[in-house]
Parts: C-alpha cells; structure tokens; sequence
C-alpha cells in the first residue's frame, strides 16, 4: 500500500477531520505512516484561530520543501481552516504544494489526490457544500482506526454567530446539523471497537438541530438518546456558546449519570462593552447566572472557559473585569490568549490600540491568575478518591498510567500493569496536584460492573 503522512493542527473537529482522511485514504488503497520520509503522500490538517497557528504552519512549510524537491512524486497538501482562508493565495506562499482543500471538502480528499495525479498540477477546493445537511456516511469493511477508550463524534458544523474576531464562519460556513440516527449509528460502531468516553464535538454544540435537520432533534434531548447506548460509560461535549446553552442542558447534567461534570463555556471577556464589540450576544451578568445555576444543580462541576485579552480598545478596568470574572466564576482551566487580527474578520478593521507589550503583560496576569485558581481547585482533590478512565501508558519517570477525571483534570498515576489496561475504570488516591494535573496511586479498578482491588486476584468469568 502507498504511504500518507498526517499532522493536525488546531481543535479536536480538526483531530477528528484527520482521522476521517485516514479512513477515507485507507479505502483507496493508503496506510497511515509516522515518517515524512517513507509517505507517497503527506497532508498538513491546518488551523487559522489564532496568528500563532498560522505562524507554525508556514514554519513547517519550509522543511517540507527538500522532502519535495528529493522525491518529486511526493503529493503535498493543506486542508482545514489555512486552506479555506487562504485558497491560491497559500499557492503564492508556498509554490511547491499539490492541493488546498478546505474543511469542507474532506469526505472527497481521495477523488482530489486522483485530481492532482491526473492534472500533474496543484488543485484547490475551497467551495462550501451547497447541501442544506451534514452526512458523514459510514464505510463498512476493514479500517486502520482503533478509536481508543475516548473518541470524538461530530455533530455540527458552522457557525452562525459572527463573532467579530473569529474566523470560524469564513472558514467552516454555517450552521449545518447532522441526523440523530447517524451519530448514534457512529456511537454504536466507535463503542464496539472499544471506545468508553464518547465527545461530541461542534463549533457549537448548543446549535445543533437549528439547521440541516428534517426531523428536528434539540441538543438536550440529542445528549439523553447518545447516553442511552450501551457501552457509553462517559459523555462529553464541547464547545457550548453561552447564548445557546439552555435550561434542559442544565438538566440533563442533573438527570444523566453517565453526562460528566465538566462544561467548556467559553466568555471571551469579563466586561459588557468589550463583548457587545465582540459581538457576543450574552452580557456578564447572563454568563453568570447560568454557571449559578448550573453549580447549583450539580455542585461539583468543573468549568473552563476562553479569554481573550487586549482586544480592540480594551482599557485597564475593563481588563480588570476579565480577571474578576475569573475570580468570580473559579474555572478550573482557561485558554487564554491575546488578540490578534484574523483576515476578514470585522475586527481586521477596528484600530488596535492595546499595544502589544500590554497586551503580553495583560496576558501573563490572566495566566498566573488561572494557574493560581488551578492550584488552589486542584487541591481539593488531594487525599480524595477519584474516578478515572485510563487512556493509556505514561513514559514519565515514576508514572505508570494517564487518564482524566469527570471534571477532565488530567490524572498521571502509579498501578499494576498487569491488572489494569486503557479503558478501564479506575480509583485513584490523589497524592499531589500540579497545575491542572492531579497524581497519586491506583487502588482498585472496575471491570465487567465488580470493583477489584488492586493486589486480588482476578475472579475467573464464564
């Protein structure tokens, strides 16, 4: 079989747009590779949220370029966000590549690496689809994915918030929703190759159902459907916008045991004004009242949010707000970041007046704020018992497994190889906390509904 290189760049809908180009490469007749050196084929999964994406992109360009002029064989590609952005203008940049495809022209990733073999010649493909639904249709037969114990689905693509400092709506269109039944039917397969955590993914999550849909599902009662598969021992989902983050959502944390505790509810900004010229749709004060409402129905929640800070006429008070949101709200985990323009977005063209050693200095406050609200939630868990799912083996010194809490605080833990494997449910004593990473020592694990302690022997089943 010939050979693809992939690498990602970018969110988990781009890590999950990856491995469906694996997929689809398999069926035409390519196995995945590690080595840039051995692939007949490689593509670069690209991201264009933030500047400092970009900026490795175009890095990694540069060293792809003896790989081509050594084998002049080798098809080279962008997809994702870059690609759609950037169309013939990422020709133009870097000349020696063979295709550009966005993200919505992934399902015909092997029909456009045909394209380029027949032309002899770059091909681009940035058009959106012209089909009011989203369909990921399955392949059935042999394939190269083995999902682990967690494992992303996509639910919707787009969005139609209009943001004025994101690029998503240029780059992924609008709101698209795929069919219930589809995405249950991709559970099912994910779970019977061992996947235990299952993550719906979407630019907004909370959308889904709006649009695209025949038979309109809302996303509350999307969650309950997906958490009544057997084999889902964990439902996640990410990321929720404010604006569509319901009462029924709040609910269903309390009403689905299986839901776990965790929200990404991303606010960008503590200050009204700053959001309104966000154009967010939410002000602090509705922000806040959900997240008390939500703590109150399940009390140990966990949140993590989005911070931007040193947009566009940003003063030091309404900075200040940011911070003071954060204090208020005690996420356990932010990602944070300052702004920079993004092309043809409406904020390209607003004056950027923070300079940028303030915004720097704005940035390190908001850090060492999060890392401070992090140390301090983390010890909570200290000399407790938590529940986690392993994902799989630690090469760090002392460290036998990694795996992440419900509250999705990664957890790095000491246990006996022999008795416990990825997938499994284990307890852990937390002993230390470090950053947003809890550590201790695995003491029992469950398996087939028993709780084995660790040290007993297994009781033989049949």
């Amino acid at each position: 079989m010939k050979q693809v290189y992939l690498d990602t760049f970018g969110c988990q809908m781009n890590v999950a747009d990856t491995d469906r180009m694996e997929l689809l490469l398999f069926h035409s007749g390519y196995i995945r590779t590690g080595e840039m050196r051995d692939a007949d084929l490689i593509l670069i999964n690209t991201c264009s949220i933030r500047e400092k994406a970009e900026q490795k992109i175009y890095s990694l360009a540069g060293s792809l370029k003896p790989l081509k002029v050594a084998n002049p064989g080798l098809i080279l590609g962008f997809t994702g966000c870059l690609a759609q952005q950037e169309g013939e203008r990422l020709l133009e940049k870097i000349p020696f590549v063979d295709l550009v495809l966005g993200p919505d022209g992934i399902e015909h990733i092997a029909q456009v690496v045909d394209e380029v073999k027949e032309k002899n010649g770059p091909v681009i493909r940035t058009q959106f689809d012209k089909e009011k639904n989203y369909s990921i249709p399955e392949l059935s037969g042999e394939t190269p994915l083995h999902p682990g114990p967690s494992a992303f689905v996509n639910i919707i693509k787009g969005c139609d918030k209009f943001c004025t400092f994101c690029v998503v709506p240029a780059t992924r269109g609008r709101e698209k929703s795929r069919k219930a039944e589809e995405i249950e039917q991709e559970v099912r397969l994910l779970v019977s190759r061992g996947a235990r955590e299952i993550i719906l993914l979407g630019q907004n999550v909370n959308a889904y159902g709006k649009r695209g849909m025949r038979q309109v599902v809302p996303f509350h009662e999307l969650l309950y459907r997906v958490a009544a598969i057997p084999g889902v021992e964990r439902l996640r989902f990410t990321t929720s916008h404010p604006k569509d983050f319901t009462r029924e959502c709040i609910a269903a944390y309390k009403n689905i045991d299986n839901l776990v505790n965790h929200l990404h509810l991303p606010v960008q900004s503590g200050n009204n004004r700053i959001l309104e010229e966000m154009r967010r749709t939410h002000t602090v004060e509705e922000y806040i009242s959900l997240i008390d409402e939500l703590k109150s129905a399940v009390p140990d929640v966990a949140l993590s949010t989005d911070i931007i800070v040193g947009y566009p006429s940003e003063s030091h008070s309404e900075f200040e707000d940011t911070l003071a949101l954060m204090e208020r709200v005690q996420f356990s985990s932010s990602y944070m970041f300052s702004y920079s323009p993004r092309p043809g977005t409406p904020a390209q063209d607003f004056l950027d007046s923070v300079p940028q050693s303030v915004k720097s200095k704005r940035l390190q406050r908001t850090i060492e704020l999060q890392n401070r609200m992090s140390r301090e939630l983390g010890q909570k868990f200290v000399r407790q018992e938590v529940d986690v799912l392993v994902e799989g083996g630690s090469s760090r010194p002392g460290i036998d497994f990694r795996g992440r809490n419900p509250q999705y605080w990664s957890v790095n833990f000491t246990g006996d190889r022999k008795q416990i494997c990825p997938g499994d449910t284990v307890k852990v004593v937390v002993e230390e906390v470090s950053g947003h990473a809890l550590r201790g020592r695995a003491i029992s694990v469950n398996r087939n509904g028993k709780r084995l302690t660790l040290g007993e022997a297994p009781t033989a089943t049949g």
